[in-house]
């Protein structure tokens, strides 16, 4: 869980970018958005398969990409 002090002479403002900040490096706000509808175990396995099958086309674009250098 994220958690902010506000230190002295800080503005609100900015203690706030900090939270948000720190939020989005723990994957609060991406976490929350996934959660926020239920998602049946077939639409989970979907999503993970679609998920590998990108990153095995960017492993294959990256390595054909050094071939050809």
């Amino acid at each position: 869980m994220a958690e902010v002090v506000v230190r002295e002479g800080e503005s609100i403002e900015s203690a706030l970018k900090r939270f948000r900040k720190m939020c989005e490096r723990e994957k609060l706000f991406s976490e929350m958005k996934r959660r926020e509808f239920y998602e049946k175990p077939s639409e989970v396995r979907k999503r993970k398969m679609k998920q590998a099958r990108k990153r095995l086309m960017r492993k294959i674009k990256k390595k054909n990409r050094n071939k050809k250098k």
